[in-house]
C-alpha cells in the first residue's frame, strides 16, 4: 500500500465515486445501484396500486432492520447477518437501523443508531451520517432518535409496514416500531405480498450475485469430493467447504446448517443439527450426502453432492444415483415459463419410480403407483423450491398464488405456482430407505404390491442420496448454474484425481490423551 494512502476498513467501499460492496480484489464487486433499482420495483409496483385506488398518494414505506442477537444472558452476540426484506431494499450491514421510502417519488431516508464515544475504543470508528448517506447511495441519513421529527415532516398519510407468515417457517415477521409510531395511520396489509412478489424473480444484478454464490459453492463441494477419505469424521468435511468458500470466496455466512451425512446418516433429511453434528466416521463403501450452500451478501447457493466415499460406486450405489439422475434431468429439461411445478414434481416421481421399476426394486404400473403416493415413500419432500436472499426463499404461497397441494406426495412442496422467467429454484429429487417408511409401505393394502421385498431388504441400512442443482427460468427454459460433475464417470474421474494428492487427517496421528 502506498504511503499516505488511507486504509478502507469496513464494506460497502466506494471508489471512482461509486458505491460498491466486495470482500477483495478476488470477489464479485455489488454496486449499491443494486439496491437503488430494487426500491425503484417496488415505487413502480405502488405506483399501480394507488392507480386503482387500494393505496394513497404521500403513502411511505417503513422497515426496521435486524437487531443484534446475544448468546442467551451472555454479552457474547452471533455474527449479524442483515434481515432479508431490508437488505434487498437497503444494502444495509450493519444492526438497528431504520429505513423509509417515500412511495410517490423514490426518496429514500435511513436511520442509524447514535452511538456511544465508547464504541471507538471497542468497535472501531464511529461512521457519521453523511458518510453512511455516501456509503449506501441514499438521499439522506439521519439518527434513530431523530425518527419521529423526520417522519412527521414527511407527513405520511400512512405507513407500509412489513408484516406477513413465512409459508415456509410459519413465522410472522416483525413490523417496524418506534416510540410514537401511534400518532401514524399504519396499513400492515400491503407490503410483505407485494415485496415477496418482487423478490421471486431477480434483476441482472441479482442474477450475477446468484451465479458467484453457486460458482463458489461448487467449486467447494468439489474440494470435498477430492478431499474426502474414509475414516475422516463428516465434520472434517463440512470445514473443508466451509474453509474453501469463505477463504476462495468471501462467503462468511452458510445459508442454511450444513448436511452432510455418510451411510445410513443420508437418508436423514435434514441431518447436521445440534443433536447429530455431522460427527460420524465415514466408512469405507459409504454413500455420503452433502447438502451445503454458501451465501454471498446474503444471497444463498443451495446444492447436494452425492457420492462415495472411497470413489468408486457400487452397483448398487450406481442403480440409485442413476434413478435419481434421470428423474433431475428430466425436470430440468421440461421446466421453462408457464410450467406448474406441481406437475414438475409428479413428472419426478413418474420417472424415478420407473427407473426403480427397471432396476428390479419395484414392480407393476408406475401410473398405479403415482396413484398410490408410493414416491413420496423414498423422496418424502419437495422437488424444489425458490432460492434467493433466503434458501427457502419468498414467495411460495402468496395470497394470488395457488394453494398449498393436499395429497400426501405434494403437500411439502414450497410452492406449486407456475414458473416465471428470472426465478431461481432448486431441481432436487432424492431416493433415501428410511425404515419407518419402508415399514409403513410394506403393511399398506394400496402400496405393498408394488414393493419386491427381497431386493428391498438388500437397501436396508443404505442410506440416500440426492442431486440438487440451482437453476435460472429463462425465457424459453432454464439454465443450471452448478458446476459439479453429476454423472458417475465425472465424479469417479474427480475424485480419483483428488487421490492423487496425500491427504493426512488428525485421526491417522494418534488418540486423545483423555481417550487412551
Amino acid at each position: 500500500m502506498a504511503p499516505g494512502v488511507k486504509r478502507e476498513v469496513s464494506a460497502p467501499r466506494y471508489s471512482d465515486g461509486a458505491a460498491h460492496f466486495d470482500m477483495g480484489e478476488h470477489t464479485l464487486r455489488v454496486p449499491m445501484s443494486h439496491h437503488a433499482h430494487n426500491r425503484s420495483r417496488l415505487v413502480q409496483r405502488l405506483a399501480e396500486l394507488r392507480q386503482t385506488e387500494v393505496l394513497k398518494e404521500k403513502s411511505v414505506v417503513f422497515l426496521q432492520g435486524g437487531d443484534e442477537l446475544h448468546r442467551d444472558a451472555t454479552d457474547c452476540s452471533w455474527v449479524f447477518r442483515q434481515e432479508s426484506f431490508f437488505h434487498w431494499l437497503f444494502g444495509v450491514l450493519e444492526p438497528g437501523w431504520y429505513g423509509v421510502i417515500e412511495s410517490d417519488s423514490g426518496k429514500t431516508t435511513l436511520f442509524c443508531p447514535q452511538l456511544p464515544e465508547v464504541y471507538a475504543v471497542v468497535m472501531g470508528r464511529i461512521i457519521p451520517p453523511h458518510d453512511f448517506k455516501t456509503r449506501y447511495a441514499v438521499d439522506s441519513v439521519h439518527y434513530v432518535d431523530e425518527l419521529p421529527k423526520v417522519l412527521a415532516e414527511i407527513k405520511p398519510t400512512v405507513l407500509l409496514t412489513l408484516v406477513g407468515e413465512n409459508s415456509d417457517s410459519g413465522l410472522t415477521t416483525r413490523p417496524a416500531h418506534f416510540e410514537g409510531i401511534d400518532k401514524f395511520a399504519v396499513n400492515s396489509n400491503i407490503l410483505h405480498t407485494e415485496l415477496s412478489e418482487l423478490r421471486v424473480t431477480k434483476s441482472q444484478a441479482e442474477i450475477e450475485i446468484m451465479k458467484y454464490a453457486i460458482e463458489t459453492s461448487s467449486a467447494a463441494h468439489c474440494a470435498v469430493m477430492k478431499h474426502i477419505r474414509p475414516g475422516m469424521r463428516e465434520y472434517q468435511l463440512e470445514s473443508v467447504f466451509q474453509h474453501h468458500s469463505y477463504y476462495q470466496g468471501g462467503c462468511r455466512h452458510q445459508g442454511y446448517t450444513n448436511i452432510c451425512g455418510g451411510g445410513v446418516s443420508s437418508a436423514v433429511l435434514h441431518y447436521g443439527h445440534a443433536g447429530a453434528p455431522n460427527d460420524c466416521v465415514i466408512r469405507d463403501g459409504d454413500i455420503c450426502l452433502f447438502d451445503m450452500g454458501a451465501e454471498y451478501y446474503c444471497y444463498s447457493a443451495d446444492i447436494t453432492c452425492s457420492f462415495p466415499a472411497n470413489g468408486k460406486f457400487t452397483e448398487d450405489q450406481k442403480f440409485i444415483y442413476n434413478a435419481v439422475l434421470a428423474a433431475n434431468l428430466a425436470v430440468f429439461n421440461a421446466v421453462k415459463p408457464g410450467v406448474k411445478w406441481d406437475d414438475m414434481h409428479a413428472l419426478s416421481y413418474r420417472v424415478m419410480l420407473q427407473k426403480l421399476k427397471e432396476g428390479g426394486l419395484l414392480q407393476g404400473d408406475v401410473d398405479a403407483m403415482v396413484e398410490a403416493d408410493l414416491g413420496a415413500v423414498f423422496q418424502p419432500h419437495g422437488l424444489g423450491h425458490l432460492l434467493g436472499m433466503d434458501v427457502h426463499d419468498s414467495g411460495g404461497y402468496l395470497p394470488h398464488c395457488p394453494p398449498r397441494p393436499t395429497k400426501e406426495g405434494f403437500k411439502k412442496l414450497r410452492m406449486a405456482r407456475p414458473l416465471l422467467e428470472n426465478m431461481f429454484l432448486t431441481i432436487e429429487p432424492g431416493c433415501y430407505f428410511i425404515d419407518c417408511l419402508l415399514d409403513k409401505a410394506l403393511a399398506s393394502p394400496t402400496q405393498q404390491q408394488f414393493l419386491v421385498p427381497e431386493v428391498l431388504e438388500r437397501f436396508r441400512g443404505f442410506g440416500g442420496v440426492r442431486i440438487e442443482d440451482d437453476v435460472l427460468i429463462t425465457k424459453d427454459g432454464a439454465v443450471n448454474l452448478t458446476k459439479v460433475p453429476r454423472t458417475v464417470e465425472e465424479i469417479e474421474a474427480l475424485m480419483a484425481e483428488g487421490r492423487k494428492e496425500t491427504v493426512v487427517f488428525p485421526q491417522q496421528l494418534g488418540t486423545h490423551p483423555s481417550q487412551k
